[in-house]
């Protein structure tokens, strides 16, 4: 009696979608939960840091090469400053006495940790 043969190949080499299906269901019912994921839940973190550090960590152990220096090193678009506003110092200096300044006020010559009869000022 001769046994008989599977066909899980089609003439191309694709797999039969029969069997491709019963494997698939076989893997699913052998695999561990997601719970027991080493280390992330998914690829991408929504902590930035924790996202740069992953990156400068797969980056370094790939190349072999210290990655963080030389990304510190790199010029970003915060190095070149941001928008300023250009203003005369007459706005932006106060001339004359606010509200905590009322006139008749004794000036201090600099500001003084104790008061004039020796004890802390809080």
């Amino acid at each position: 009696m001769r046994k008989q043969s599977f066909q899980r190949r089609d003439a191309t080499g694709h797999l039969e979608p029969k069997y491709a299906a019963d494997l698939r269901s076989r893997i699913r019912r052998s695999s561990s939960p997601p719970e027991d994921v080493a280390f992330l839940a998914r690829a991408k973190s929504l902590d930035p840091l924790a996202e740069a550090l992953g990156e400068e960590f797969l980056a370094t152990a790939t190349t072999g090469e210290a990655v963080a220096v030389e990304e510190l090193n790199q010029i970003v678009p915060e190095d070149e400053g941001g928008p300023f506003v250009t203003t005369p110092a007459r706005k932006e200096f106060a001339r004359g006495r606010d509200a905590s300044n009322p006139r008749g006020s004794t000036r201090e010559p600099f500001p003084t940790a104790l008061g004039s009869d020796g004890e802390d000022q809080d």
